[in-house]
Parts: C-alpha cells; structure tokens; sequence
C-alpha cells in the first residue's frame, strides 16, 4: 500500500472514531503520565476528608440529640417535684444521671425517687442497670458528698426522699433513652429549658409603691435584693421617705438627678404618685415597671384605720358612720382628702373623682384600665401574695430565695374591725374606680398565671415558698412571729406609728452568727429606717451633713427650751414672793383692825 493510501486510511478511521472526550484525556493522562502517583494520592485524600467530614457532622448531631434529651430529663425542677413519675421516665431519668453526672442528685437537688413498692419494675430496672456501672467501674466509684449551696433544697422535708446511690466517678458509654410521647411534658419541659438558658435577672425597676396593700414588704424585697447586688435606688432627695408624695412625681424628686452625681439607677420604689414621662427621665428604656392591688373594701378600712386624723375622717366615728352619711365630710379639694377615696386611682396618677353616671363610669374606668396596662406589664393582687411573689420571681428572672420575705407594716389583730355585708357592698361603690379596676387585674392575673405558669406548677412553688418562710422564721425570729411595738426590744427596729392602728414588729433571735444576724435584720427592718441606711450608704457626705445640721438644731433648740425654762423659773419664783409679801400685808393689816375692835 502506498504511503499516502495509508495516510487517507488513518484520516477516516479518526473521522469516524471522533475526538476523545475530557475525561478520557484526564485518565489517560493520570495512568500513563510520570505524576500518576501523587495525582492518586491527592484523590485518596480527598475521599478521606470528605467521608471524615461527614462522620462528625453525623457524630455532632447525635451528640446534640443526646444533650438536649439529659437536659429534658435533668431540668425537671420543682414542677414535677411532686407529680408522678412515668416507668420509661423513671428508667430514662437514672439512666442518663449515672452516665453523665458525677454528682447528679446532689447538683438537682429536685430530682426526686419514689419508693419501691410503688413502682418495683422501673425500680429494679434501675438497679440492674446501677450495678452494671459498678461492675465495670468498680475501682472508682464513691459516694457523691453534699453541697453547700443546694442545703435549702436538700433539708426540705419531703414525704419521700430518696437515698443517695454510688455513681461512677468517670464517664462511661452513654445509653439513650427512648423519646417521650407525652406533648405536654415536652411543651413544660422546655419552656423550663428557655427559662433556664434564656432568662436573664431583670435590674432596672420601677414599683409603684400603693398605700396598705403589703407593698411595705415587696420594698423590703427590692431593697434587699438590690443593696446585695449593688444596686443604685433612687431615692427621694433631701433623706425624705417619700417621693414628695401625693404631689406628681417629678425627676428632681430623686436624689442625685439634679446633681447628676448618679450615673444609672437601678430600681424606683418609694411612694410618689405616678406620671409616666417623668419617671423615664430618671429610669433606664428596658426598666420592668410593676404594682400591687388590694381588694378596696378591706383596702378602705386599713385606710380609715390608718389616716383617722385626716379631714374626711376625723368628724366620724366608725366607716359604717361615714358611708350612711353619704361622705358627707369628704371634700377632694382638702390637702389629705385623696385617701379617702379611690387612692389606687390616683397613686397612678389618675383623676380619682368618680362620675355619677353609668355611663361615664363605664368610660372613665376602661381608660383608668388602659392607663395601667400601658405602663406596668405586671400587677400583683395583695390577697394572693404568695402566688403574686412566685409570679414576680419568674418576670424578673430572679430566684425563690429572692422573693422570701417576712410581713411588714403589718396591724395586729385587735386593731382590724370585721365589715357587714351592707357596709361592703357601700364602699365598692363608693371606690367604684378602684373596684372596676382591682375586678379586671383580680381576673388578668389568673390568666397570665394560666399561659405562662400553670396552676399546678404555682401551687408547688407556693407551698415550697411557704416552706422556706417556715425555717427562716424558726431560724431569724424570737418568738417565731410579729409582736406589738411595746414588745419589740431593739429600738431601732420599732416600726412608725400612725393613726390608731397597732403596727407590728419583731424580735431577733439571740446568738445568731455575723452573717445570718445580717440577713435576718434586713428581713424586719421597717421601711424608715432602711430607706435611711441605705441613703447614707449611697450618699455619705450628703448624710452627713444632714446629721450635723440636725445636731445643731437640736443643740439650738435645747438652749432655746432651757433659756424659756429658766424664764418660767424666775417668773413663778418672783410670782411666789410677791404673793408671800402680799399675804404678810394681808396678816398685819387684819391684826391691826382686830386690835381697833378690841
């Protein structure tokens, strides 16, 4: 065959074979190129990242799973404390604190066991698988020793408490439990888990301080909280201890505004009469602003108690006397009047002046509502004070230990005076502004309790509050409750008498420690005097001069009172002599007319 015969032949077989593909050029360059070696490697590598990356996306999503079903089983606080326990609960819930925890009943302190005749095969269950961990870890396993911060929780007393068992001290291979079916478990269970994680403890707060509603003690609350936290108050300027109430208050009122010697303030809490614009010159933009409400027929008669010497009261001699009378004696436009009728209202700084018709009644009480709702996102109801200090200890984030308190500015017994039907049914429509508007937070306070709490987690936290009151009265108190003013024995801790009612106090236990001395003073010390300690912490020198002029009007008015008595002195000593001499001209001057007669 000729050569150019052979070169047409070559050019059509390639014209029907085509021209390689890509990858064909790339294989072909791989296998049979000097590089082949490391162009293998480098796809090997590859590979092996590839399939390492995929392991431990996958490792870290069931790392995840794992984490978030202990955290399920561990958060169960004091809301399932004393419910039932389900069998795959009760296995799930061992299970996974023996193969995490080193100390698990100690850190949850809520986590709780029933006995074993209740429940034999969960029991056993749990038993089996304990033993199992000992067995391969037996070299290091002891007992789990107390701890100090949980020794509230772990000396309550619980109708079933359960022993502490061994854990192992090192981690081993971790069983996952089943996941629940139960939705409402899930749903409690995790809002606990975004509460927990979440939550952050509120320190910018506002309280409108209401008159004889139990709101002596939520101060008492703040205050403690706040001086433990260092907190800046704000305080009413010029060692006052009140706000300049009942006139509105005004951002001057504070101490440290005018000045600006305070850079932040941190809570507001004495008595002022409410005015919103002025309040959030002084407070921060994310301040929490709340109050407290009494049922204004018992609120009316600790109040006519109380303030019997103002004008509206003080011509009468019973409630029943002034209601039948019609208020005959009450003029709003006389200084001191506002106590005698709808005070809540106008604590808010609201009109307290009630219409006379329905209709306007009607009107006027929905914008009194709208007022207080726009403002204060919380309001607390006084005959439900438990139940109101659980519902602020979870909308400030703050824990239980926080809202315990004991009962300030409280009246003895003998000065309450029972109400008839009759004479209630006068003062709600007497107060009608302040009736309507405790009706409608009376019945917002239920329903916020039911979408954030739920009754029976409420109800628990409640008895468990009651129970930590319970031991700190046994622990603080003397006579383990509240005396009359005669009896209390430190002086300093007497609380104000006004009026005819009988204000209570109490008594410390003696030998009490530094420390536990401490917190159970500042539990009873009255209002007065603990706004007046904690001015003078937070303005030394202000108090000081304060004191030093105080100590020269004293000393001015001592010189005063015993010049004026040293006057009185020599007026009735001059007085007396010359009554003497007149006496004696009287004798001689009879003794001379009786010589005449002889």
């Amino acid at each position: 065959m000729l050569p150019h015969q052979r070169i047409a032949g070559r050019e059509r077989r390639t014209f029907h074979l085509g021209t390689p593909s890509p990858w064909a050029t790339c294989v072909r360059a791989a296998c049979c190129s000097r590089m082949r070696f490391m162009w293998f490697s480098l796809m090997f590598l590859t590979v092996l990242c590839v399939a390492l990356q995929m392991m431990g996306v996958a490792r870290q999503a069931r790392s995840s799973k794992e984490l978030k079903l202990v955290s399920e089983q561990l958060v169960r606080m004091p809301a399932e404390m004393h419910g039932p326990i389900k069998n795959r609960d009760r296995k799930n819930l061992w299970t996974v604190s023996a193969a995490i925890f080193e100390e698990p009943v100690d850190q949850q302190p809520f986590i709780q066991r029933k006995d074993k005749s209740e429940n034999p095969h969960s029991e056993e269950e749990r038993v089996q698988v304990l033993e199992d961990t000992r067995k391969k870890r037996s070299s290091t396993t002891k007992a789990a020793p107390p701890i100090e911060a949980n020794k509230l929780w772990l000396d309550q007393d619980f109708p079933k408490k359960p022993q502490r068992p061994d854990f192992p001290k090192r981690i081993p291979k971790m069983k996952t439990p089943p996941p629940s079916d139960d939705k409402a478990d899930k749903h409690a269970v995790k809002s606990l888990v975004d509460d927990t994680v979440m939550c952050q403890p509120k320190n910018h707060i506002v309280f409108l301080k209401t008159h004889k509603t139990a709101s002596s003690t939520i101060l008492n609350i703040l205050y403690r909280y706040g001086e433990s936290h260092n907190l800046t108050f704000a305080l009413p300027a010029k060692m006052q201890s009140q706000l300049f109430y009942p006139i509105f208050f005004a951002a001057h009122f504070v101490e440290g505004v005018r000045s600006r010697s305070v850079k932040e303030f941190h809570i507001l809490c004495n008595h002022m009469r409410f005015r919103s614009q002025e309040v959030r010159k002084v407070m921060p933009k994310d301040t929490f602003y709340f109050s407290i409400l009494r049922n204004p027929v018992a609120m009316m008669e600790s109040l006519f108690v109380y303030y019997k010497s103002i004008p509206a009261f003080r011509g009468v001699k019973s409630l029943e006397e002034f209601l039948i009378q019609g208020g005959r004696s009450y003029n709003a436009s006389v200084p001191y009047n506002h106590y005698a009728r709808n005070i809540l209202t106008f604590d808010f700084g609201l009109d307290n002046t009630a219409p006379k018709s329905d209709t306007e009644l009607d009107k006027r009480s929905a914008e009194v509502i709208a007022a207080v709702e726009r403002d204060f996102p919380l309001i607390l109801i006084s005959e439900y004070f438990d139940e109101s200090l659980v519902l602020l200890k979870h909308a400030l984030c703050w824990s239980l230990d926080d809202v315990l308190s004991f009962r300030l500015n409280s009246r003895s017994e003998r000065s309450r005076r029972p109400l008839r039907t009759e004479t209630a049914e006068r003062l709600k429509e007497w107060n009608s502004l302040d009736w309507r508007l405790y009706q409608h937070f009376n019945a917002t306070f239920w329903k916020r309790i039911e979408s954030t709490l739920g009754r029976v987690k409420l109800q628990q936290e409640v008895i468990l509050l009651r129970a930590k009151r319970r031991k700190l009265e046994k622990t603080c108190l003397q006579e383990g409750g509240a005396v009359d003013p005669a009896q209390v024995q430190d002086s300093s801790l007497k609380p104000f008498q006004y009026g005819v009612a009988v204000i209570q106090g109490y008594n410390l236990r003696l030998g009490l420690n530094n420390d536990t001395r401490q917190l159970c003073q500042r539990l009873i010390t009255p209002e007065l005097q603990y706004t007046s300690a904690l001015y003078t912490k937070q303005f030394p020198q202000l108090s000081a001069a304060a004191a030093a002029k105080k100590k020269i009007g004293v000393s001015r008015s001592t010189a005063v009172h015993r010049a004026v008595e040293r006057n009185v002195e020599t007026n009735v000593h001059t007085a007396m002599m010359n009554k003497t001499s007149h006496n004696n001209t009287n004798k001689v001057s009879m003794h001379e007319q009786l010589k005449q007669f002889s």
